[in-house]
C-alpha cells in the first residue's frame, strides 16, 4: 500500500467542504421547523441561534467515507476491515437521537441509552476492544463481556465529555479538531512507520473528523451564526471515541516487538495512549476534566448530574474576565499542549527536553489564564499613548472635561426609556447573562431576514418566535 497523504488530505478536504456547503441549507431548514430555543439564563449568546448543524457535519462524514471508498490507498480499509460500516452505522443512530433533542428536547435518561445503543451496535459489527497492553505487565485478553463493557463506558464518557464543553462559540468544534490531529500524527506513525495496517481504520476517523469540524467552524465561529447542537457534539464525540477504540483495543502490540525488543517496550512506547483508556485524558483532556468538575459540582449541590448550570471551565474564564473569543483561544491552547504534548513524549519518550517543553508552555498557559487578574498600569505620564483599561484609575483625558465643569446639568432621560432601580444595579455579570431579543434582525449572524441591527431591541423574548 502506497503513501497515502494525498488521499487522506483529499478525503479530509471533501468532508469540509461537503459540511461547510451543507450548513447554509440546514440553518434555513432549522430556521423553518423552529429548531431555535430562546435564551436560558446560562446560555452566553445574547441571540436566539438556530441549531440543528450536525445535519451538515453527519453529511460530511458520509461523503468522507464514500471518497475514502474509493481512493486507491484507501479503499482496502473497507476490504479488511468491517469498522467504518460500524462507525456509519453507530453515527447514524447517535445523530438520529441528536436531531431529535435539538427539536423536542428529549429527556436526558434517554439519551444516555441511545448512546449506550449506538455504542453496542458498534461492538455488534466488530468495532470493540479486545485486549489491553498495560505497561510492565504485557497484553491483557478480554472477555467479550469486558470488552463490550468497556467500549460502551469509553463511548458513552467521550460523546459526554465533548457535549459537556460545546458551550461557546466554536470551542467544542476546534478542540475536537485539535484532538482529531495529534490523533492523526500518532495513528499515521503507528501505520506508516511500524507497517501496522490494523491502525489505518482510526487513522481515516481522524481525518474524516478533522474535516467535519474544519467545514463546521466558520459558520460557527463568534458571533456563531448556527449551533452544532446535540447532533453534532454527540456525532464528534462517537467518531473520536471509536477512533481511540480502534487504535487502542485493536492494535497488537507483539507487532511492535521486531522495532521495539520486546512486548514491554512495545507497551512502554504506546503508553501515552494506551494507559489513559477508560478516560482518554490525552485526546480530551479538558473536556474530561469539565465533564468531572461538573458531576462533582452538581452532586455536591444535591442536583442531577445531567442538570446544565453556567459552572464549566468556559463560563469561568468570562467570569475571571476574559473575552469570548480570548476564553476559546484559551481552551485551544491547552488542548493542544496536551494532546500534541503526549504525541510528542510518544515519538521520544527518552527525550527529557520534551518533558521542559511541555511544562515552559503550562507556565505560558497559566500566565495567560490569569492575565485579566493581574492587569498591568501604565505611568501618569503614559496614559494618553496607552489603552483605557492600562491606565491608572481616575485619570481623565485631559481633552474630554465633563460637562458640570461648563455648569451645564446632565441631559434628562428621553421619553419613553424609564431607568429602574434594576437597570441602575445591573452588574457585568447580569449584562453578560441578560437576553437580548431580535426584531426586524432576526437571529445571530447574518441573518435570513436582514442584517443584525446596531442597537438590538432589550425586551423579553417569546418563545413562539
Amino acid at each position: 500500500m502506497g503513501q497515502p497523504v494525498r488521499d487522506y488530505l483529499l478525503t479530509l478536504c471533501v468532508t469540509a467542504a461537503v459540511t461547510y456547503l451543507l450548513t447554509g441549507p440546514v440553518r434555513k431548514f432549522a430556521i423553518a421547523v423552529g429548531a431555535m430555543p430562546a435564551i436560558r439564563a446560562r446560555d452566553v449568546h445574547r441571540e436566539p441561534t438556530p441549531r440543528l448543524g450536525g445535519i451538515a457535519m453527519f453529511g460530511g462524514l458520509c461523503a468522507g467515507l464514500i471518497v475514502a471508498d474509493h481512493l486507491f490507498n484507501l479503499k482496502g480499509v473497507f476490504e479488511l476491515s468491517n469498522e467504518p460500516r460500524a462507525l456509519l452505522s453507530g453515527a447514524a443512530l447517535i445523530w438520529l437521537i441528536g436531531v431529535l433533542d435539538d427539536k423536542f428536547e428529549i429527556d436526558a435518561l434517554i439519551k444516555l441509552g441511545g448512546q449506550m445503543i449506538a455504542a453496542a451496535v458498534m461492538v455488534i459489527q466488530g468495532l470493540t476492544i479486545l485486549w489491553l497492553p498495560i505497561p510492565g505487565v504485557g497484553t491483557v485478553a478480554l472477555t467479550q463481556w469486558q470488552g463490550t463493557l468497556l467500549t460502551v463506558a469509553l463511548v458513552v464518557i467521550t460523546i459526554n465529555a465533548v457535549n459537556f464543553v460545546d458551550g461557546l462559540d466554536g470551542l467544542a468544534a476546534g478542540m475536537v479538531c485539535i484532538a482529531s490531529a495529534a490523533f492523526f500524527l500518532y495513528a499515521y506513525r503507528l501505520w506508516m512507520g511500524y507497517g501496522i495496517e490494523a491502525a489505518a481504520p482510526a487513522t481515516l476517523f481522524a481525518a474524516i473528523l478533522m474535516g467535519m469540524c474544519l467545514g463546521f467552524m466558520p459558520h460557527n465561529m463568534h458571533p456563531a451564526r448556527i449551533f452544532m447542537g446535540d447532533s453534532g457534539s454527540m456525532l464528534i464525540g462517537l467518531v473520536l471515541a471509536a477512533g481511540a477504540i480502534s487504535i487502542t483495543g485493536q492494535v497488537d502490540p507483539d507487532l511492535m516487538q521486531i522495532f521495539e525488543g520486546s512486548e514491554r517496550g512495545a507497551t512502554h512506547a504506546m503508553l501515552p495512549v494506551f494507559i489513559p483508556l477508560v478516560l482518554p485524558l490525552t485526546i480530551i483532556a479538558i473536556p474530561a476534566a469539565d465533564l468531572v468538575l461538573a458531576i462533582v459540582r452538581r452532586t455536591w449541590n444535591g442536583q442531577s448530574p445531567f442538570a446544565a448550570d453556567r459552572g464549566h471551565l468556559h463560563h469561568r474564564l468570562l467570569e475571571i474576565g476574559h473575552s469570548h473569543s480570548r476564553a476559546v483561544l484559551i481552551m485551544y491552547f491547552w488542548s493542544a499542549l496536551i494532546a500534541f504534548g503526549a504525541v510528542g513524549y510518544s515519538v521520544h519518550s527518552a527525550s527529557s527536553w520534551i518533558v521542559f517543553v511541555i511544562i515552559a508552555a503550562s507556565a505560558v498557559g497559566l500566565v495567560l489564564l490569569l492575565m485579566p487578574r493581574f492587569t498591568p498600569r501604565a505611568p501618569h505620564w503614559a496614559n494618553r499613548f496607552v489603552p483605557p483599561r492600562y491606565r491608572h484609575r481616575g485619570a481623565e483625558p485631559e481633552s474630554a472635561p465633563s460637562s458640570s465643569s461648563y455648569g451645564e446639568k446632565p441631559a434628562p432621560v428621553a421619553s419613553g426609556a424609564q431607568q429602574g432601580p434594576s437597570d441602575a444595579s445591573m452588574g457585568e455579570e447580569d449584562v453578560e447573562r441578560a437576553p437580548v431579543a431580535v426584531g426586524v434582525s432576526g437571529v445571530n449572524g447574518a441573518t435570513a431576514i436582514g442584517a443584525r441591527s446596531r442597537f438590538p431591541d432589550r425586551r423579553s423574548i417569546d418563545s413562539s418566535h
